[in-house]
């Protein structure tokens, strides 16, 4: 108690036991979102050979191309109205809302009797999950204290690769049980449900967002009653959305923030989603089998990633935010060439794969972490979410074009130099933004 008194006891003496389960929950939440969009990209293969005709197999990359692309577009709109429901209803109650939704739409997947069917559910995942992202981030940056926030960020973060990696190792046992077993990687996404109770037990709403809530509320109804609104009051009034843009220095943040989240988006999704499929036809062409080698690969590049988003949030609340977000820019620009240009040797492959996971996924960790600092808590979880979905409205293109010139160019490693180049853009973006380590959040 006294090193605590003296600020010399190590940060995570001082959390208390609500904060540690927010983290736990929210990375959870996380984890099952990222089981569910990684089960997508291992399985899309297999389950556009089940549901397509066979005179069009040839074209599955343009398919799963446009199956990836359709459920990006979900994230966006999902995300959006994700974000503002957690700034009115409540963060806690927006999360078990939307893991509850991605629980049972994942396992309706399962019964996907044709491509449209298979897309049109995905979209509808998409819209679940990126509902909750936002909420989580809102909940961990209002409920840790702001010398440890950039840490409990990372771990938060952390939860995608640890889903990601889930998904690969489920996939490689899953994936040898014949052409349905898509169907059944699918009803495992069923379980996340059962964290939605949890959550409902033992996770409290915070408490910034409460008391809030409680001001919004008062001031609408002073505007019911006639009364003239102070400044604040008309803040709390406005549509949130609106209220994003309404002020000079909010409305720049919100473009920054949108380019800087574009940058990540569009090159993840365009670019780093194809590295299972990418190495498993390397491994295909060696006479290896190539299911399990998308597995490896995805693995691999998961272990990258989890360390890159706890070492994101270490190094951001020691570094600051900005020259950590420019350096994993820039490393990711770097790294793709590497990846799809430089090595041919499998094992290698995977060492190299990690690499760039660390940097390319690990570079999303700026999201948690800086993004709440931007902006005010009446308006907190409608920022984070548009930053984090709208750039998904252009992001949902990257896929669909990658898979189409996938085909055109008959491989991988031409259209992922092609996207890398957005990488430019984060990293020119970056330095326009306010650093914001170890400063308390916006009221």
């Amino acid at each position: 108690m006294a090193d605590m008194a003296a600020g010399t006891a190590p940060w995570y003496r001082a959390l208390t036991l609500n904060q540690w389960r927010t983290l736990a929950a929210t990375n959870l939440g996380w984890l099952f979102d990222g089981f569910e969009a990684y089960a997508l990209f291992l399985t899309v293969g297999p389950a556009m050979h089940t549901l397509l005709d066979p005179s069009r197999f040839s074209r599955i990359p343009a398919y799963a191309g446009m199956v990836v692309a359709i459920t990006l577009l979900g994230w966006g709109v999902g995300g959006l109205c994700g974000g503002i429901l957690a700034d009115y209803i409540g963060r806690k109650r927006t999360m078990i809302y939307a893991i509850l939704a991605y629980s049972i739409l994942t396992g309706l997947t399962a019964l996907s009797f044709d491509w449209i069917s298979f897309a049109l559910l995905r979209f509808l995942v998409g819209m679940a999950i990126g509902s909750e992202w936002a909420t989580g981030s809102s909940m961990m940056a209002e409920l840790w204290p702001q010398n440890a926030r950039g840490k409990g960020a990372g771990l938060m973060q952390c939860g995608l690769g640890f889903g990601f990696f889930l998904a690969s190792f489920v996939w490689l046992f899953i994936g040898s049980l014949g052409p349905d077993a898509w169907r059944l990687m699918f009803l495992v996404g069923v379980l996340p449900g059962f964290l939605a109770l949890w959550i409902r037990r033992s996770i409290a709403e915070s408490p910034a967002w409460q008391e809030v809530d409680a001001q919004r509320r008062r001031a609408q109804d002073r505007k019911q009653s006639g009364a003239a609104l102070a400044a604040n009051d008309r803040a709390l009034t406005r549509f949130t959305i609106a209220d994003l843009f309404a002020e000079p220095e909010s409305r720049r943040r919100a473009i920054l923030v949108f380019l800087l989240s574009l940058s990540t988006t569009l090159a993840w999704w365009g670019i780093s989603s194809w590295v299972p499929p990418y190495i498993a036809s390397i491994a295909g062409k060696a006479g290896l089998p190539a299911r399990h080698w998308a597995s490896y690969a995805g693995m691999a590049y998961n272990v990258g990633a989890i360390l890159g988003y706890v070492g994101f949030g270490f190094l951001a609340d020691g570094l600051g935010r900005k020259p950590v977000a420019m350096f994993y820019y820039a490393a990711a620009f770097l790294l793709t060439p590497a990846l799809f240009l430089w090595t041919r040797n499998v094992n290698l492959l995977l060492l190299v794969a990690a690499a760039n996971g660390f940097f390319t996924l690990g570079q999303y960790c700026w999201m948690p972490v800086w993004l709440p600092e931007l902006f005010p808590t009446r308006s907190r979880g409608t920022g984070i979410a548009f930053a984090f979905n709208a750039p998904r409205f252009i992001a949902f293109l990257g896929p669909l074009f990658a898979g189409a010139l996938i085909v055109a160019f008959g491989g991988y490693s031409r259209t992922a130099m092609m996207f890398s180049f957005i990488y430019i853009l984060g990293f020119c973006v970056a330095p326009f933004l306010p650093e914001t380590k170890g400063k308390p959040l916006p009221a």
